[in-house]
């Protein structure tokens, strides 16, 4: 019933740009927290960001300054802008809603 779809995700050169996108159904997550989390080649799952429902924001220190996340609540979508992109920023990128987790969108920064 609840569907999260991942999109955005591609082929960047450092210092490119990518906006991922988390198109939620099924359920309205207006007032529910979200996030994105990444899980790099060979790493564990990593926390990258939350968006409260009511605005507030937290970044994992790594990404603080070149991502920003952000909610459009009347699409019930969940967006993450990535700036700056480094090598290390390569990973697979899911959001998460409650419970309900995406299949990803694979990020890769390379020359």
């Amino acid at each position: 019933q609840v569907q999260l779809v991942e999109s955005g995700g591609g082929l960047v050169q450092p210092g490119g740009s990518l906006l991922l996108s988390c198109a939620a159904s099924g359920r309205n997550f207006s007032a529910t927290n979200m996030a994105w989390y990444r899980r790099a080649p060979g790493k564990e799952r990593e926390f990258v960001a939350t968006s409260g429902y009511l605005g507030t924001t937290l970044y994992n220190q790594a990404v603080k300054g070149r991502f920003t996340i952000s909610r459009d609540n009347a699409k019930n979508t969940l967006y993450l802008q990535m700036n700056s992109l480094e090598p290390g920023d390569t990973a697979i990128y899911c959001c998460s809603i409650q419970e309900f987790w995406g299949q990803g969108t694979q990020v890769t920064v390379s020359s």
